[in-house]
C-alpha cells in the first residue's frame, strides 16, 4: 500500500544508512562522548552560532519536553498554539513529565499572534496564575504553514520583552527553511530563537532527534541544565553516536582544513550567490535541504493537481500548500475507497455530516508517479 500519511512512514535515507553503517566500524566512547558527536558539536556550531551546543535524544517528544524544562521554572507555563503537537499529540507528557502549565493560544492556519502572546501578560505577578515562562513555536506548523522571518522576528521579540524564552518545535524544520529559501541560523539563531528541538526522523532519518540550545539559550544557562534533564527523562542513548551519525549525514560534515567557504556559509545562511543552506564542505547541498526540497515539491503537485482537476465543490482545500502536506475537505465516502489503496488520515470533521478533512502528506521519498496516480484514485472516488 502506497502512503500519504505521514512523513514518518518514509524509509532511511541511503545516505543516512550509510552514515550509520560507518558509525558501526568498531567501538567507540558510550553517552556522546565519541567522536561522531564530537563532529556533530562543531558542525552545529557552524550552522547556529559559536554558543550553539547540541544535545542527541531519541524521539521528538522528549526533545520538546527537555527544551521547555530547561526553559521554564517549576512555576511556569508554555505560551503555544491550540494545535500545537505538544499540545494535541503527546499524551500529556509536557504536563506530566514536565510538570508544565500549557497555555493556549487561538491559531490561524496553525500560526499564532504576537497579540496573542502578549495578551498572557496579565498573569504575569499573579501567584495564583502559571506565569508564562516559554513561548513554543512550531515551524513549519502542524497544518502545513511556515512562519515568515518578520512573523518569527516580532513573536520572539514580544516573547522576549515579557521574560519569556522562545522554543522551537523544529521536527519539520527543514521543510520550513527550504519553503522560505533560508539557512538553518537565520530561521532561528538570527530571529531570537533560544532552544531548538531539531527533527530528524521526518527528513529521512531512521530514529533519533536533538536539542539545540541556541546563543540566546547559552547565555540564559540552558546548556548546564539539559545533561541532567536529558537523562532524568530517559532520552540519553547509551551509542548515542548512532543518532549523532545520522544528524551528521543531514547537516553535513563539518569543515575540514583548507576549506574556501565564506562565513556566511558556514553559518548555515548563503552568501552572495550561494544556494540557501549550501554548507556542505563537498560543495554540494546538505541532505536535509535536497529531502526537504522535494518532499514539498511533492506537495505542491499534489495540490496543484487536485485544483486543477478535481471540482472545487467536491474537494477543497483547507489551507495554505507552505511546505510537505496539504490538507482538504471531500466526501467520507470518497475518503475511505481512496484509502483502500493509499494511507491517509483523516484530520478533522468536514463541513457536514457526510465529509471530513483529511491530511495527505509527502515525504523525500515520494514520487511524482505515487502523487499522480493518488489524485487519479481520488478523481475516481469522487465522480
Amino acid at each position: 500500500m502506497q502512503h500519504f500519511a505521514s512523513d514518518n512512514y518514509a524509509p532511511v535515507h541511503p545516505e543516512v544508512m550509510a552514515a550509520l553503517t560507518a558509525a558501526n566500524g568498531g567501538p567507540d566512547v558510550p553517552y556522546g562522548d565519541d567522536a561522531t558527536t564530537d563532529r556533530l558539536q562543531a558542525r552545529t556550531r557552524e550552522l547556529f552560532g559559536p554558543k550553539a551546543a547540541v544535545f542527541p535524544v531519541l524521539i521528538g517528544t522528549g526533545a520538546n519536553v527537555i527544551s521547555l524544562m530547561a526553559a521554564a521554572p517549576r512555576w511556569g507555563g508554555v505560551v503555544l498554539s491550540d494545535v500545537a503537537h505538544a499540545n494535541t499529540d503527546e499524551n500529556g507528557a509536557p504536563e506530566r513529565v514536565g510538570g508544565l502549565k500549557l497555555l493556549v493560544c487561538p491559531s490561524t492556519h496553525g500560526r499564532i499572534t504576537t497579540e496573542a502572546v502578549r495578551s498572557w501578560s496579565r498573569d504575569l505577578g499573579n501567584p495564583h496564575r502559571a506565569q508564562p515562562a516559554v513561548l513554543s513555536l512550531t515551524q513549519s506548523t502542524e497544518l502545513g504553514t511556515v512562519y515568515s522571518l518578520q512573523e518569527l522576528r516580532s513573536l520572539t521579540e514580544a516573547a522576549h520583552d515579557l521574560g519569556m524564552l522562545v522554543h522551537v518545535d523544529g521536527s519539520r524544520l527543514a521543510n520550513a527553511a527550504a519553503s522560505l529559501g533560508t539557512g538553518l541560523r537565520e530561521l532561528t539563531t538570527d530571529a531570537g530563537v533560544d532552544i531548538l528541538s531539531l527533527g530528524a526522523a521526518k527528513n529521512g532519518g531512521m530514529i533519533g532527534e536533538a536539542v539545540v540550545v541556541l546563543d540566546g539559550g547559552a547565555d540564559a544557562g540552558l546548556v548546564e541544565t539539559i545533561p541532567y534533564l536529558r537523562k532524568q527523562t530517559m532520552q540519553l542513548a547509551s551509542k548515542a553516536r548512532f543518532v549523532s551519525a545520522q544528524l551528521l549525514a543531514l547537516l553535513g560534515e563539518p569543515d575540514g582544513a583548507g576549506s574556501q567557504r565564506t562565513a556566511a556559509g558556514a553559518a548555515g545562511v548563503p552568501g552572495p550567490g550561494a544556494t540557501p543552506g549550501a554548507a556542505s564542505p563537498s560543495g554540494r547541498e546538505p541532505l536535509w535541504l535536497r529531502n526537504a526540497r522535494h518532499a514539498n515539491a511533492m506537495a505542491a503537485r499534489l495540490r496543484a493537481a487536485v485544483e486543477r482537476t478535481l471540482p472545487g465543490d467536491v474537494v477543497r482545500v483547507t489551507h495554505p500548500t507552505e511546505a510537505n502536506v496539504v490538507f482538504a475537505s471531500l466526501p467520507r465516502r470518497a475518503a475511505d475507497a481512496v484509502r483502500a489503496r493509499f494511507r491517509f488520515y483523516d484530520w478533522a470533521d468536514g463541513e457536514t455530516p457526510d465529509r471530513v478533512e483529511a491530511r495527505w502528506m509527502c515525504s523525500w521519498a515520494t514520487t511524482e508517479p505515487e502523487v499522480d496516480a493518488f489524485v487519479e484514485a481520488i478523481a475516481a472516488a469522487v465522480d
